[in-house]
Protein backbone atom coordinates (compact mmCIF):
# COMPACT_ATOMS: atom_id res chain seq x y z
CA UNK A 1 0.00 0.00 0.00
CA UNK A 2 2.99 2.22 0.60
CA UNK A 3 4.72 1.76 -2.82
CA UNK A 4 2.42 3.73 -4.96
CA UNK A 5 2.83 7.27 -2.97
CA UNK A 6 6.33 6.75 -1.89
CA UNK A 7 7.06 6.28 -5.93
CA UNK A 8 4.47 9.42 -6.73
CA UNK A 9 6.78 11.44 -4.42
CA UNK A 10 9.69 10.55 -5.84
CA UNK A 11 8.68 11.19 -8.91
CA UNK A 12 7.59 14.32 -7.89
CA UNK A 13 10.88 15.19 -6.21
CA UNK A 14 13.00 14.11 -9.14
CA UNK A 15 11.08 15.48 -12.16
CA UNK A 16 11.80 18.99 -11.02
CA UNK A 17 15.89 17.92 -10.47
CA UNK A 18 15.91 16.20 -13.66
CA UNK A 19 14.84 18.85 -15.41
CA UNK A 20 17.24 21.63 -13.21
CA UNK A 21 20.42 19.32 -14.08
CA UNK A 22 18.53 19.08 -17.30
CA UNK A 23 18.75 22.38 -17.70
CA UNK A 24 22.03 23.45 -16.25
CA UNK A 25 23.86 20.98 -18.57
CA UNK A 26 22.24 22.85 -21.73
CA UNK A 27 23.40 26.47 -20.42
CA UNK A 28 26.94 25.00 -19.56
CA UNK A 29 27.48 23.39 -23.32
CA UNK A 30 25.98 26.85 -24.56
CA UNK A 31 28.20 28.83 -22.55
CA UNK A 32 30.84 26.63 -23.64
CA UNK A 33 30.46 26.77 -27.62
CA UNK A 34 29.73 30.46 -27.13
CA UNK A 35 33.18 31.48 -25.18
CA UNK A 36 34.77 29.15 -28.05
CA UNK A 37 33.51 31.16 -31.10
CA UNK A 38 34.46 34.58 -29.29
CA UNK A 39 38.24 33.05 -29.75
CA UNK A 40 38.13 31.36 -32.80
CA UNK A 41 37.79 33.30 -36.98
CA UNK A 42 35.69 34.42 -38.22
CA UNK A 43 35.04 37.75 -36.41
CA UNK A 44 32.08 39.68 -38.10
CA UNK A 45 33.57 42.99 -37.15
CA UNK A 46 30.76 45.15 -38.35
CA UNK A 47 28.15 42.79 -36.04
CA UNK A 48 30.54 43.62 -33.06
CA UNK A 49 31.10 47.31 -33.80
CA UNK A 50 26.88 47.89 -34.19
CA UNK A 51 26.37 46.07 -31.04
CA UNK A 52 29.50 48.62 -29.37
CA UNK A 53 26.98 50.67 -30.22
CA UNK A 54 23.77 49.04 -29.31
CA UNK A 55 24.90 48.07 -25.55
CA UNK A 56 27.01 50.60 -25.14
CA UNK A 57 26.35 54.10 -26.77
CA UNK A 58 22.11 54.05 -26.10
CA UNK A 59 22.57 52.82 -22.69
CA UNK A 60 24.67 55.56 -21.63
CA UNK A 61 21.52 58.27 -20.66
CA UNK A 62 19.92 54.97 -18.58
CA UNK A 63 23.57 54.53 -16.41
CA UNK A 64 23.95 57.66 -15.98
CA UNK A 65 20.81 59.16 -14.33
CA UNK A 66 20.84 55.69 -12.57
CA UNK A 67 24.44 56.59 -11.14
CA UNK A 68 24.02 59.78 -10.72
CA UNK A 69 20.81 59.98 -8.73
CA UNK A 70 22.65 56.74 -6.00
CA UNK A 71 25.41 58.83 -5.57
CA UNK A 72 22.89 61.91 -4.43
CA UNK A 73 21.27 59.50 -2.20
CA UNK A 74 24.18 57.73 -1.14
CA UNK A 75 25.66 61.51 -0.06
CA UNK A 76 22.19 62.20 1.61
CA UNK A 77 22.05 59.27 3.49
CA UNK A 78 25.90 59.27 4.95
CA UNK A 79 25.56 62.50 6.16
CA UNK A 80 22.44 61.80 7.68
CA UNK A 81 24.04 59.09 9.43
CA UNK A 82 27.54 60.15 10.09
CA UNK A 83 26.17 63.49 11.85
CA UNK A 84 24.92 61.37 14.52
CA UNK A 85 28.39 60.85 15.57
CA UNK A 86 30.48 64.26 14.71
CA UNK A 87 31.89 62.41 11.47
CA UNK A 88 30.58 64.79 8.38
CA UNK A 89 33.82 64.32 6.89
CA UNK A 90 33.66 60.86 5.87
CA UNK A 91 30.88 61.70 3.60
CA UNK A 92 33.10 62.33 0.44
CA UNK A 93 34.91 58.71 1.02
CA UNK A 94 31.68 56.97 1.81
CA UNK A 95 30.22 58.19 -1.45
CA UNK A 96 33.08 57.06 -3.59
CA UNK A 97 33.66 53.46 -2.17
CA UNK A 98 29.66 52.74 -2.35
CA UNK A 99 29.72 54.19 -5.84
CA UNK A 100 32.88 52.32 -7.19
CA UNK A 101 32.61 48.83 -5.69
CA UNK A 102 29.07 48.32 -5.77
CA UNK A 103 26.50 51.22 -6.88
CA UNK A 104 27.67 51.60 -10.42
CA UNK A 105 28.69 48.26 -11.05
CA UNK A 106 25.29 46.70 -10.17
CA UNK A 107 23.29 49.18 -11.01
CA UNK A 108 24.53 49.79 -14.25
CA UNK A 109 24.45 45.94 -14.61
CA UNK A 110 21.08 45.98 -13.92
CA UNK A 111 19.70 48.43 -16.10
CA UNK A 112 21.24 47.05 -18.93
CA UNK A 113 19.88 43.60 -18.23
CA UNK A 114 16.90 45.07 -18.46
CA UNK A 115 17.04 47.29 -21.74
CA UNK A 116 19.42 44.83 -23.86
CA UNK A 117 19.19 41.24 -22.35
CA UNK A 118 15.89 41.37 -22.86
CA UNK A 119 16.72 43.08 -26.34
CA UNK A 120 18.77 39.81 -27.26
CA UNK A 121 16.18 37.60 -26.34
CA UNK A 122 13.68 38.90 -28.01
CA UNK A 123 15.94 39.59 -31.34
CA UNK A 124 17.33 35.88 -31.62
CA UNK A 125 14.10 34.43 -30.31
CA UNK A 126 12.02 35.61 -33.23
CA UNK A 127 14.76 34.29 -35.43
CA UNK A 128 14.26 30.82 -33.39
CA UNK A 129 10.88 31.04 -33.96
CA UNK A 130 10.96 32.32 -37.56
CA UNK A 131 13.33 29.74 -38.22
CA UNK A 132 15.99 32.78 -39.58
CA UNK A 133 18.84 30.71 -37.07
CA UNK A 134 17.55 27.38 -39.33
CA UNK A 135 18.60 29.49 -42.45
CA UNK A 136 22.19 30.67 -41.46
CA UNK A 137 22.68 26.84 -40.56
CA UNK A 138 21.57 26.17 -44.17
CA UNK A 139 23.57 28.76 -45.60
CA UNK A 140 26.82 27.37 -43.79
CA UNK A 141 26.73 30.43 -41.09
CA UNK A 142 27.66 29.33 -37.96
CA UNK A 143 24.71 30.90 -35.75
CA UNK A 144 27.58 31.16 -32.46
CA UNK A 145 29.32 33.10 -34.52
CA UNK A 146 26.86 35.37 -36.55
CA UNK A 147 24.32 35.96 -33.67
CA UNK A 148 26.00 34.95 -30.13
CA UNK A 149 29.67 35.67 -30.09
CA UNK A 150 29.64 39.60 -31.38
CA UNK A 151 27.23 40.10 -28.60
CA UNK A 152 29.03 38.92 -25.70
CA UNK A 153 32.34 40.41 -26.75
CA UNK A 154 30.69 43.79 -27.37
CA UNK A 155 29.21 42.97 -23.54
CA UNK A 156 32.56 42.09 -22.19
CA UNK A 157 33.95 45.27 -23.85
CA UNK A 158 31.37 47.55 -23.15
CA UNK A 159 30.18 47.37 -19.62
CA UNK A 160 33.61 48.05 -18.18
CA UNK A 161 33.41 51.22 -20.30
CA UNK A 162 30.12 51.97 -19.13
CA UNK A 163 30.92 51.43 -14.80
CA UNK A 164 33.61 53.75 -15.39
CA UNK A 165 31.68 56.33 -16.53
CA UNK A 166 29.07 55.49 -14.29
CA UNK A 167 32.10 56.26 -11.19
CA UNK A 168 32.65 59.66 -12.79
CA UNK A 169 28.80 60.75 -12.52
CA UNK A 170 28.09 59.61 -9.47
CA UNK A 171 31.31 60.59 -8.10
CA UNK A 172 29.99 63.99 -9.41
CA UNK A 173 26.39 63.64 -7.85
CA UNK A 174 28.15 63.18 -4.32
CA UNK A 175 29.71 66.25 -4.91
CA UNK A 176 27.17 68.04 -6.35
CA UNK A 177 25.06 67.27 -3.23
CA UNK A 178 28.03 67.69 -0.39
CA UNK A 179 28.62 71.02 -1.61
CA UNK A 180 25.51 72.69 -2.43
CA UNK A 181 22.95 70.84 -0.41
CA UNK A 182 25.09 70.01 2.54
CA UNK A 183 27.46 72.69 2.33
CA UNK A 184 30.80 71.28 2.17
CA UNK A 185 33.97 73.04 1.05
CA UNK A 186 34.24 72.04 -2.63
CA UNK A 187 38.00 71.93 -2.16
CA UNK A 188 38.11 69.87 0.72
CA UNK A 189 35.60 67.52 -0.69
CA UNK A 190 37.30 67.00 -3.84
CA UNK A 191 40.82 66.54 -1.95
CA UNK A 192 38.73 64.14 0.35
CA UNK A 193 37.96 62.08 -2.45
CA UNK A 194 41.23 62.01 -4.21
CA UNK A 195 43.27 61.21 -0.68
CA UNK A 196 40.19 58.20 -0.58
CA UNK A 197 40.62 57.10 -4.20
CA UNK A 198 42.38 53.29 -4.55
CA UNK A 199 43.46 50.89 -7.28
CA UNK A 200 41.44 48.21 -5.61
CA UNK A 201 38.28 50.35 -5.80
CA UNK A 202 38.18 50.94 -9.11
CA UNK A 203 39.97 47.31 -10.19
CA UNK A 204 36.69 45.52 -8.31
CA UNK A 205 34.24 47.31 -10.28
CA UNK A 206 35.65 46.79 -13.55
CA UNK A 207 36.30 43.02 -12.59
CA UNK A 208 32.17 42.96 -11.93
CA UNK A 209 31.72 44.94 -14.89
CA UNK A 210 32.96 42.30 -17.06
CA UNK A 211 31.49 39.45 -15.57
CA UNK A 212 28.04 41.25 -15.38
CA UNK A 213 28.34 41.81 -18.83
CA UNK A 214 28.92 38.40 -19.66
CA UNK A 215 26.26 37.13 -18.05
CA UNK A 216 24.04 39.69 -19.74
CA UNK A 217 24.47 38.43 -22.89
CA UNK A 218 24.79 34.66 -22.10
CA UNK A 219 21.38 34.89 -20.80
CA UNK A 220 20.15 36.72 -23.00
CA UNK A 221 21.36 35.28 -26.26
CA UNK A 222 20.77 31.36 -24.44
CA UNK A 223 17.07 31.87 -23.61
CA UNK A 224 16.11 33.50 -27.43
CA UNK A 225 18.12 30.70 -28.54
CA UNK A 226 16.06 28.19 -26.69
CA UNK A 227 13.43 30.21 -26.97
CA UNK A 228 9.76 27.48 -28.76
CA UNK A 229 6.25 28.40 -29.45
CA UNK A 230 5.70 31.74 -31.31
CA UNK A 231 5.21 35.12 -30.22
CA UNK A 232 4.37 33.41 -26.66
CA UNK A 233 7.95 31.52 -26.28
CA UNK A 234 9.34 34.99 -27.41
CA UNK A 235 7.90 36.83 -24.42
CA UNK A 236 8.84 34.15 -21.68
CA UNK A 237 12.33 34.24 -23.18
CA UNK A 238 12.55 37.88 -22.55
CA UNK A 239 11.01 37.29 -18.86
CA UNK A 240 13.41 34.30 -18.61
CA UNK A 241 16.03 36.47 -19.80
CA UNK A 242 15.89 39.70 -17.78
CA UNK A 243 14.70 37.74 -14.19
CA UNK A 244 17.73 35.31 -14.89
CA UNK A 245 20.68 37.93 -15.04
CA UNK A 246 19.41 40.06 -12.67
CA UNK A 247 19.42 37.21 -10.13
CA UNK A 248 22.99 35.98 -11.45
CA UNK A 249 24.10 39.42 -11.22
CA UNK A 250 23.13 40.17 -7.41
CA UNK A 251 25.13 36.41 -7.09
CA UNK A 252 28.08 37.40 -8.51
CA UNK A 253 28.39 40.48 -7.06
CA UNK A 254 28.62 39.24 -3.64
CA UNK A 255 30.78 36.24 -4.93
CA UNK A 256 33.59 39.24 -6.56
CA UNK A 257 33.11 41.23 -3.66
CA UNK A 258 34.20 38.45 -1.40
CA UNK A 259 36.96 36.98 -3.38
CA UNK A 260 38.30 40.96 -3.20
CA UNK A 261 37.29 41.88 0.44
CA UNK A 262 37.22 38.87 2.29
CA UNK A 263 40.00 38.21 5.05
Amino acid sequence: MLIRPIQNFLRKLGLPLVTFFSRLGELSLFIARSVYNCFTPPFYMKNIGRQLVDIGFYSLPVVALTTIFAGMVIALQSYTGFSRFGAESAVASVVLISVTRELAPALSALMVAGRIGAAMAAEIGTMRVTEQIDALTTLSTNPFKYLIAPRVIASVIVLPILVMIGDIIGIFGGYVVGVYQLGFNPANYIKSTIDNLQALDITTGLVKAAVFGFIIAIMGCYNGYKSRGGAQGVGEATTNSVVSSSILILIFNYIITGMFFSK
